[in-house]
This record gives C-alpha cells, sequence and structure tokens, in this order.
C-alpha cells in the first residue's frame, strides 16, 4: 500500500528551495531517531518561524522503527500547528544506498529521498540516480543525489578521506538524473571528527570556489551541504567534563556555513552537533544526580538544551528563522 505524503501533511521540497535560494538562506534538514530529538526540532522551528526538513537515515529506521518514526512526523505536522506555526515541513530520507529502500520510503510516506550512489563510478551513480528519480517523480516526491565522496562516518555512511566534486561532472549527472537538488563535497565531513587537528583554529576552509563553479555551470539549481555540524566546543567540554572521551572533535566553523547559505546552498545537513549537546546534558544529569533514575528527568534537559542549539543555527547560521 502506497501512502502520500500529502495525507501526512508534509510537503516536497520544491518550494523550500526556491524560496530559500531567492532569500539567500538555507533549510535546515535536522535528523531525528527519538522523540527527544523531535520535539526539540518542531518546538525550535516553529518558535523561529523556520521552514524544516526532518531527516531519517537508514540506521534510524533500523532503530525506531519506519512505522513509528512516520507517525512520529505526521504528530510533529499537527503539534506545530498546535502551536500556531505555519511552518513547511518535508520528510527525508537522508542516504538512501539502493532503490529498494528510497522506494519503501516513497510508498511510506516521505516527501523527498536521497539516493546515494556517490561511491558508484559516474555512469552507474547516474543509471540509479535516474532510476529512483523516475519512481519518486510519479508520486511527486523530490529526490536528492550526490556528486563526490564526504569523509567521515555517519551511521552506515563509512569514507576514509574526501573526494571533492568535479564541477565539470554537475551539468552532465543533472541533466541525465533529472534529480531535484545536489549533495557536493566541498570539504565538509561526517561524523563529530571531522579533520585531523587539534583545535577548531586549524580547520581548512570549504573550497568555495568549486562551489562558484558548479553554481556556474548550473545556475539556479539547489544544492546541498551534508556533514555541516559545527561541532559546539562547549557540548564538547561538558561531555569530557563529565566522564566522556571526545578529543579533537572538532567541525565546520558557523560563519562558513553562513556563508554558503547564501548561495545556491539551500539545504544544509545537522546531525552530530543535536547528538553532542544531547549527550552532554544526559552526562550532566547523571553525573550530578547518580540517584536520578527517571527518564525524563535526564531526557527533559537535554530536549530544552536542544532546543536553544536548533533555535540559533535557524536564526544566526542558516538564515531560515522568520521565513514564514
Amino acid at each position: 500500500m502506497t501512502i502520500s505524503y500529502k495525507e501526512l501533511g508534509f510537503v516536497n521540497t520544491k518550494e523550500m528551495f526556491a524560496n530559500a535560494m531567492k532569500d539567500g538562506y538555507a533549510v535546515p534538514a535536522y535528523n531525528f531517531n527519538n522523540l527527544e530529538q523531535l520535539q526539540a526540532i518542531i518546538t525550535a522551528c516553529a518558535e523561529s518561524k523556520s521552514p524544516v526538513i526532518l531527516q531519517v537515515s537508514k540506521g534510524a529506521r533500523n532503530y525506531a522503527n519506519g512505522t513509528l518514526l512516520r507517525h512520529l512526523g505526521r504528530g510533529a505536522v499537527e503539534w506545530a500547528k498546535e502551536l500556531g506555526a505555519n511552518i513547511p515541513i518535508a520528510l527525508h530520507l537522508d542516504h538512501g544506498d539502493s532503490f529498494e529502500i528510497c522506494k519503501e520510503c516513497v510508498d511510506a510516506g516521505f516527501s523527498s529521498v536521497m539516493i546515494d550512489a556517490s561511491h558508484l563510478p559516474f555512469d552507474e551513480n547516474v543509471a540509479l540516480t535516474k532510476k529512483v528519480v523516475e519512481y519518486a517523480h510519479q508520486h511527486d516526491v523530490t529526490v536528492e543525489g550526490e556528486l563526490g565522496v564526504l569523509a567521515g562516518i555517519e551511521d552506515d555512511v563509512v569514507a576514509e578521506k574526501s573526494t571533492y566534486t568535479n564541477p565539470e561532472d554537475v551539468e552532465d549527472f543533472v541533466k541525465k538524473t533529472g534529480v531535484d537538488s545536489l549533495a557536493i563535497s566541498i570539504g565538509t565531513s561526517h561524523g563529530a571528527f571531522k579533520f585531523k587537528v587539534s583545535s577548531p583554529d586549524e580547520v581548512p576552509p570549504l573550497k568555495f570556489e568549486i562551489l562558484e563553479e558548479i553554481e556556474k555551470r548550473i545556475p539556479g539549481f539547489p544544492i546541498v551541504l551534508h556533514g555541516a555540524s559545527s561541532i559546539d566546543q562547549t557540548a564538547v567540554a561538558e561531555i569530557n567534563k563529565y566522564g566522556g572521551k571526545m578529543e579533537n572533535a572538532v567541525g565546520i566553523p558557523e560563519e562558513q556555513l553562513r556563508k554558503a547559505a547564501k548561495s545556491a546552498v539551500c539545504k544544509i545537513n545537522i546531525d552530530s552537533d543535536g547528538r553532542l549537546v544531547m549527550t552532554a546534558n544526559v552526562r550532566k544529569v547523571l553525573i550530578e544526580k547518580p540517584e536520578e533514575f527517571d527518564p525524563r528527568k535526564y531526557l527533559g534537559p537535554a530536549r530544552d538544551a536542544l532546543v536553544e542549539m536548533y533555535k540559533n543555527k535557524n536564526e544566526n547560521v542558516l538564515g531560515s528563522a522568520g521565513r514564514y
């Protein structure tokens, strides 16, 4: 049985991206795996009047069950309305690695899917991406493809080193696949340990020259940045203070992400920042109150901290606040 995302209250990303590109901001794409993360995302985006893409990875579907996640998403749409926010919400498959998982998500009510065939030779990437596009577009579902490989680890996505996107390939790829947006590699990286450096000051800058060349070759086309967490050093310090081990965890400077958001980059993915903030606050409560055993008492403060982090991203990094 195929469920239309429109019945669940979601939208696809076409209008979202068009508005973002017109007004020079990026739509936040936040990953969630559980109720507290979803509550924080919706609260933050409703309060800051920001559009949002709820991202579900293959790992999240395995962890939380695809049916439950879909209905959590549907509940989130209704709750946003109760909060008085008329914000567009998309439900997106992050890093789908096969036609089968993309089809499952389209049939299950996702409004957007990503097919990540970037590890394959160019022609095979084109063929698989085109196959997903042809199926998804029958259901008015938007598709994100990828060219170039990001280093790092995120759920099942593992790569030892980055391969920057070749601007010479993008026009051919977009034309042959019919894809709706394109994830590129310009120096972002998955996970909390993005670079082999000892401090945030040593993080290499993003390759904006590649982004600019891509913009010239496919003007007005929606570009996506993965692996764009900034790895807040306060959260890292808190984790380490309360028994964690997060040495040399660094991310993408927020000012570089803001610069990217003013370009053709209209979707920026953020996952690790949420994990870090949540973990830091859970650790803090459990260490300071070792007698505590009620999950609400340590997940609640973590959720509240997540709300503030997401609001800051919307307002000061992505520029998506106040758009609806």
